[in-house]
């Protein structure tokens, strides 16, 4: 069988013919799933990147009580998530302070990320606890997730497959710059 020059990975000697599917790298996404979601040095996450220049952390806004950034693991283009800068697990925890900028930031997300990339729709929402869905449930943060006519099609339903059109470091750039303008 002749397969087309746009799956150079379809034949391989000694394993017989290779499904006619294409295939999309996502080499990234290894680290996660070999350390099933967790990191190896136990540190939460959303503890360490606050500690990381805004740019190497994905930051795209402080301020005083959290900040955004992207989520290394993205839904769609421009998914962020809403952090408190102080590790608490449960939303009645937060202060009254906290739980005020934790709005504002979510209000800002969704205006700097219509300015960057027009989506028609948002998810906003948070997954308290693991039995609730939550990847990292011992540091709230609040998704928010733009969403465009026809983003859910069948490359993950089907195929399991997250199609993004941009790097994480040219959204988180595009992102920044649009939350600038806004202010």
């Amino acid at each position: 069988m002749t397969y087309p020059a746009t799956f150079p990975d379809a034949v391989q000697r000694g394993v017989g013919d290779a499904s006619s599917f294409g295939r999309l790298w996502t080499p990234h996404r290894m680290a996660y799933i070999d350390a099933g979601g967790k990191r190896a040095d136990d540190e939460c996450p959303f503890c360490v990147i606050p500690t990381l220049p805004d740019e190497e952390g994905l930051i795209v806004a402080r301020g005083e009580t959290g900040y955004v950034v992207l989520n290394l693991f993205p839904y769609n283009p421009g998914h962020l998530l809403v952090v408190p800068f102080r590790h608490v697990a449960g939303y009645e925890e937060l202060t009254d302070g906290e739980a005020v900028e934790l709005a504002r930031l979510t209000r800002q997300s969704i205006v700097a990320l219509r300015a960057a990339s027009g989506p028609q729709g948002f998810n906003v929402g948070m997954n308290l606890g693991a039995i609730a869905g939550a990847g990292i449930a011992a540091h709230l943060h609040q998704h928010v997730v733009p969403r465009w006519g026809g983003d859910t099609n069948f490359m993950p339903v089907v195929g399991h497959t997250r199609v993004l059109p941009q790097l994480l470091a040219e959204t988180r750039t595009r992102v920044s710059a649009a939350w600038s303008s806004q202010l």
